[in-house]
């Protein structure tokens, strides 16, 4: 399914407006034609949480070839992120050593969802699942035209044989 298929809100990601964690714009545009993104909804205080090892591992392996995480903090699911913008920055950095960019904290589901999750959303994963963001760490891969290309369950770990083989392809190996 395309992302213009499931979603009303059909479009590029990086025309989607959303802020930076420490305040200012997260400039999404500044990523169009050049740098594939693998969005992620994160959390602290996850049983998922560990994932940020490897998500920090995609970012090292594969930025110098256009690519990056980034991170968008939601607290929906049980209140796993509860922090700060501070205290979610000093904790990525100081427990797992982030260097990817993150966002504001946002909502990915319901009356609320934020555009960016409207947009992403639409993308039915290879189980066929789209709609609601089911859990943490639910990753969503962009093109460098930003157009979703894959959608990965939060219990798909960052370095999967999938997540890696789908990042390749957009890439272009």
């Amino acid at each position: 399914m395309t992302i213009a298929e499931g979603s009303k809100d059909a479009g590029s990601v990086f025309d989607v407006e959303i802020g930076a964690l420490r305040g200012g714009s997260a400039d999404l545009g500044r990523y169009a034609g050049r740098t594939a993104l693998l969005i992620v909804n994160v959390a602290s205080r996850c049983g998922l949480t560990p994932q940020y090892n490897g998500l920090e591992k995609l970012q090292e392996r594969y930025a110098e070839r256009g690519f990056s995480v980034l991170g968008v903090p939601c607290n929906q699911f049980m209140g796993q992120e509860p922090g700060s913008a501070e205290e979610i920055a000093e904790f990525c950095s100081a427990t797992y050593g982030v260097t990817f960019p993150m966002t504001e904290k946002v909502e990915v589901n319901g009356a609320g969802r934020h555009p960016l999750y409207r947009r992403l959303t639409g993308f039915a994963d290879a189980e066929g699942h789209a709609g609601d963001v089911r859990w943490n760490f639910e990753k969503f891969l962009v093109d460098r035209e930003g157009n979703v290309v894959a959608r990965f369950a939060p219990q798909t770990e960052p370095e999967a044989d999938e997540v890696v083989a789908a990042i390749e392809k957009v890439l272009g190996r």
